[in-house]
């Protein structure tokens, strides 16, 4: 099977055999009917000379109108013209002295249609050693009927269309050489190019995917594929460090709580206890053992969610109810710490939200305000909407954010450097699963600085 370039090539070089061909012989075609109509009108225009000639004479004598020998310069209309008036029978009454002892012809079917006053034009091939073409005007003078004849030769035209049909066939070939040519360059610089690309993209793999494809220069739609596909790329090789990261810290996190689970275990083993002692190490095992259950719990949902088959049908509750029986389940926690928590409802309508999705997340960023939030301070909890947008903004007094991890809140096990990170417990997938559990759903969540100073989180998406 031919490759793809030489497909192109050939498909190439009979579109621009066809187009050419098609070309060349319409303009033979359009030439040929020029040439042969001014053979045409010439003859006729003779004929009608002889017509008007034939009116004016006396009746009696018929004779073709020349000028005697020597007696006048010779006449360019009539040089290689041949004359011949005949009657209303075919009979010939006179004829030019270049027709000698022949006579052009005078059939059975051409004296019908000179009878019923039609101009007729004919082409004879085989009347003389040249073809002729002939033209026959029938006219009526004296009361009797007549038609002059007027004939030439078509050697000129025959020529004319000869020579043109050669230029045109040179012309076609040079044209149709000349673009096979420049069609072979194009194609040959085009996959040049395009094999450059596939013999990098074979060499891309796991291990250096930082490579990217050779961009061959230019603003057309090769430099436009490339652009698309080293973008590509580059959101491969951002995603697969993400994966090897999130690999990587899910492996420490599962080591630390199985290495204390395991020092722990080992170390109540050494020598016989107590009752009370192996109650003690069990009730420290079985917190490692929830801390486990929790974190592998929120991987499984964040690989369920990547994978998109966490789609349970929305379980819909008004959003101000969702809001007071979240902070009525939070509201015991946070009052330990003398944290308040307030709602501010600023909704111009009822309005509903997913209760599953949207108690887990709001649940983790109030979990991670009261946590951040110093003792005897504020939680604010703000409902509004923004056109056919819902917003739940969390708002704590707590330290706030470093403007350097902002961009990273959301990352999966990401913890900070700072002060909040080390004074709490966590896993750091708190905020990653909120927000893929938003974005499943159409929305997202934002993180910023409040001006007022403290952490504040928005949660958009579509109202119902």
């Amino acid at each position: 099977m031919l490759s793809l370039r030489r497909r192109l090539v050939l498909l190439h070089l009979l579109a621009v055999l066809l187009a050419v061909g098609v070309t060349a012989a319409t303009g033979w075609w359009m030439l040929s009917q020029s040439v042969n109509r001014q053979l045409d009108a010439a003859l006729l225009a003779l004929a009608e000379a002889e017509v008007a000639m034939l009116a004016d004479s006396d009746g009696v004598t018929v004779r073709v109108h020349e000028a005697p020998v020597g007696s006048a310069p010779p006449a360019l209309t009539r040089i290689d013209r041949l004359v011949q008036i005949v009657d209303g029978k075919g009979q010939i009454l006179g004829r030019s002295a270049n027709l000698g002892t022949e006579t052009l012809p005078v059939d059975a079917t051409l004296l019908p249609r000179l009878a019923t006053g039609i101009t007729v034009f004919d082409t004879l091939p085989d009347l003389r050693e040249e073809p002729l073409r002939m033209v026959s005007v029938p006219t009526l003078a004296h009361g009797r009927r007549y038609a002059v004849q007027v004939a030439g030769s078509l050697d000129d035209v025959n020529s004319i269309l000869q020579s043109a049909a050669i230029l045109f066939a040179g012309m076609a070939v040079a044209l149709t050489a000349a673009m096979a040519w420049a069609g072979a360059r194009l194609s040959s610089k085009l996959f040049v190019a395009i094999e450059n690309i596939v013999g990098r993209a074979h060499e891309i793999g796991d291990s250096n995917l930082h490579q990217r494809l050779p961009h061959p220069g230019g603003d057309d739609e090769i430099s436009h594929l490339v652009d698309t596909l080293n973008a590509m790329l580059e959101r491969i090789e951002h995603a697969f460090q993400a994966q090897q990261r999130f690999t990587a810290d899910a492996s420490h996190e599962l080591r630390s709580p199985l290495s204390r689970l395991r020092a722990e275990i080992e170390i109540t083993l050494r020598r016989p206890r107590d009752s009370g002692d192996y109650v003690t190490a069990l009730r420290s095992c079985l917190e490692e053992v929830e801390r486990l259950t929790h974190l592998v719990e929120e991987l499984l949902m964040l690989a369920r969610l990547d994978a998109g088959l966490e789609r349970a049908p929305a379980d819909l509750t008004p959003l101000r109810q969702l809001a007071e029986d979240l902070i009525g389940r939070m509201e015991p926690v946070a009052r330990e710490r003398g944290i308040t928590l307030a709602l501010r409802d600023e909704l111009r309508r009822d309005t509903l939200a997913d209760q599953r999705s949207l108690s887990l997340v709001l649940g983790n960023l109030l979990d991670n305000a009261i946590k951040f939030s110093p003792p005897d301070s504020r939680i604010e909890i703000q409902l509004e909407q923004a056109g056919m947008q819902m917003r739940v903004s969390v708002t704590d007094q707590g330290p706030g954010l470093d403007p350097a991890e902002l961009p990273f809140v959301f990352d999966r096990f990401f913890r900070g450097a700072g002060s909040r990170a080390g004074e709490v417990d966590g896993f750091g997938l708190g905020l990653a699963l909120s927000q893929t559990i938003m974005q499943a759903q159409g929305g997202g969540i934002e993180a910023a600085n409040h001006p007022g100073g403290g952490a504040r989180f928005s949660i958009t998406f579509s109202a119902r």
